[in-house]
């Protein structure tokens, strides 16, 4: 089971996600920094293209068009699902730096069942 936020995380989750349905339009470079978690800061990106992950990696994209950063303990509950990742973005949980436009196109897919359903399978083989 690989451990929350670990590359080997990310590579299973990517894997995971190829099952995702194309979404064309729904594209965008993203930065994520979650910050205060016990090995300090943890920097990784995704790049999606219609709606498919293209990469996601440990480590800051430099060209990332919106970069998003949370505490540790606000990124497990979303990733855990006790916190709804829209509802922690409008409460100023989540910091949103870079083209907010691009963000807000791509919120209405983490409302899709296939996207929750997702979740509850990385869910299910992630150790935190």
């Amino acid at each position: 089971m690989p451990k929350w936020l670990s590359q080997e995380w990310l590579d299973e989750t990517k894997k995971m996600a190829e099952s995702q349905p194309d979404r064309p339009g729904a594209s965008a470079r993203m930065q994520y920094v979650v910050t205060g978690g016990p090995d300090g800061d943890v920097k990784y990106y995704w790049v999606l293209e219609n709606g498919k992950l293209q990469e996601s990696q440990l480590g800051e994209l430099p060209d990332a068009e919106v970069t998003l950063t949370q505490t540790y303990d606000d990124a497990m509950k979303i990733q855990k699902g006790e916190l709804d990742a829209n509802a922690a973005f409008m409460q100023g949980r989540v910091k949103v730096t870079g083209n907010m436009a691009k963000l807000m196109s791509l919120l209405p897919l983490t409302n899709a069942p296939e996207y929750k359903q997702l979740q509850s399978e990385i869910q299910a083989v992630t150790e935190y």
